[in-house]
């Protein structure tokens, strides 16, 4: 059973009269092709015990995170962003002070890139790259990364190099569910979590499985090897609302991740409910 206090460590938000997503391309992203808004997520959080969350980028844009901001400075339940800055900029941060220095700017907790849009598996070893990461550390905030598994190598490497900095791996860095496979994904994502400056998200499970034709019990392997990598002192909660309406509500997502974890302590579901939400991001 959810303990009866949840983070909601990742969701999003977009207004498309503000400006476009241009990922969601396609018949079966469709559904997604409207504007989100806090105010439609939260109905639903609240009645699901959520106390607070964390909102996350979509677009690679220096326009989105101050809107971000704006929204968790105004917003009873939104209480970190993580945003987007460019990471190769000469001045990275001072645009991260300047980010912190905003209406809401309070509120930012982390940063994150579009690496899996990036064609180099290894971009996040390059040297520029390294230095606005080394920026987003000395700034005390966290880096999320949102990859694909052919990149968690490159990821491991970085986060090696970089023990100042806390790596939050999103969606379990998206393992191939809609095929079955396990391995070498699991193996991968051991290597990553042997390292203490890496967290993992359990969330974007059901859009990694296969189109309408998924059950709990094709998550299961992937979020056992989670568990089995991070613990549940290293793993957080995330709907990845309002992707996950592509596959499944908002409840039906919160109760997954709880079967998911079945197998877990009070004290471990609250851990990755909640505490180590609050405790990552310092919420």
């Amino acid at each position: 059973m959810t303990p009866p206090r949840i983070i909601d460590a990742h969701h999003h938000v977009w207004d498309l009269a503000a400006r476009p997503q241009p990922w969601i391309t396609g018949g079966a992203l469709a559904p997604l092709a409207r504007s989100f808004t806090a105010d439609e997520l939260t109905a639903e959080a609240r009645a699901a015990g959520v106390v607070g969350t964390v909102v996350v980028q979509t677009i690679c844009v220096p326009e989105e995170t101050p809107e971000l901001l704006a929204l968790a400075a105004g917003s009873t339940l939104v209480a970190g962003v993580v945003g987007w800055t460019d990471l190769t900029a000469p001045n990275v941060a001072d645009a991260i002070l300047e980010l912190r220095e905003l209406p809401g700017g309070d509120r930012l907790v982390g940063i994150r890139h579009q690496v899996q849009e990036e064609p180099d598996p290894h971009w996040l070893l390059r040297p520029d790259v390294r230095r606005g990461l080394l920026a987003v550390a000395a700034a005390g905030l966290a880096y999320d990364l949102v990859l694909k598994p052919h990149q968690l190598q490159a990821a491991t490497l970085a986060a090696a190099g970089l023990t100042g900095l806390t790596f939050v791996l999103d969606h379990l860095g998206k393992p191939p569910i809609a095929t079955g496979e396990v391995a070498p994904w699991a193996e991968d994502l051991h290597r990553l979590a042997a390292l203490p400056n890496t967290v993992c998200k359990l969330s974007g499970l059901v859009t990694e499985a296969a189109p309408g034709r998924w059950r709990t019990e094709d998550l299961k392997p992937y979020a056992d090897a989670a568990l089995d990598a991070f613990g549940p002192q290293r793993l957080l909660f995330g709907s990845d609302w309002p992707v996950c309406t592509l596959e499944a509500g908002y409840q039906e997502v919160l109760r997954i991740a709880d079967s998911l974890t079945d197998g877990l302590t009070a004290a471990e579901k609250s851990a990755v409910f909640h505490d180590n939400a609050v405790r990552v991001y310092a919420l």
